[in-house]
């Protein structure tokens, strides 16, 4: 892994709307990947499908607090830059530019506060994991809490591998 890469670990417990994920931290990688010029996107198609995390999409990310409650994210941001909240209302805002890599535990939610006109990511979700869309609204809990205590941990990192950050911030707590 790539030393000069700066690495933000943020844990986002239940608001009482929104579940988070107690156990498993939000991960951001900046400037984690050096994008091609020409179809930028592929970079992160080709990274995450060979970690076991195959590309979904091609979009922003929703102007509205919403979470996945039975798959893990990952977004790989290939062209402009956004402030995404995540954690719900008073959760934690971030910004995200090209290059930018953000693994979001299943539970987590995010919304896109603003971004510029260009702004886009390749979105993909760990092999064999099918995300539903939750907003926060009365009676999707305590299947939600069910769903998400289901999610099992991905293969690997989406973008390092069996090295990266998501194994041992994830996985450690497990074999502890």
């Amino acid at each position: 892994m790539d030393s000069n890469i700066k690495i933000v670990v943020q844990a986002l417990a239940d608001d009482g709307v929104f579940p988070n994920n107690a156990q498993l931290p939000l991960i951001v990688y900046r400037e984690a990947v050096a994008l091609p010029a020409r179809d930028p996107a592929t970079g992160f198609e080709d990274l995450f499908e060979a970690n076991h995390w195959p590309p979904a999409w091609r979009y922003g990310v929703f102007g509205y607090h919403h979470y996945h409650s039975t798959a893990h994210e990952v977004l790989g941001i290939f062209r402009g830059h956004a402030t995404v909240q995540f954690g719900g209302e008073q959760g934690v805002e971030l910004s995200v530019n090209r290059g930018d890599v953000v693994i979001i535990p299943a539970g987590v939610a995010h919304k896109n506060l603003e971004c510029s006109r260009d702004f886009r990511a390749v979105g993909a979700y760990p092999a064999g994991q099918q995300p539903d869309t939750r907003y926060g609204k009365p009676g999707e809990r305590p299947q939600a809490d069910d769903n998400i205590a289901q999610v099992p941990l991905p293969q690997a990192d989406p973008v390092f591998g069996a090295q990266g950050v998501l194994m041992t911030q994830w996985m450690a707590p497990l074999t502890a």
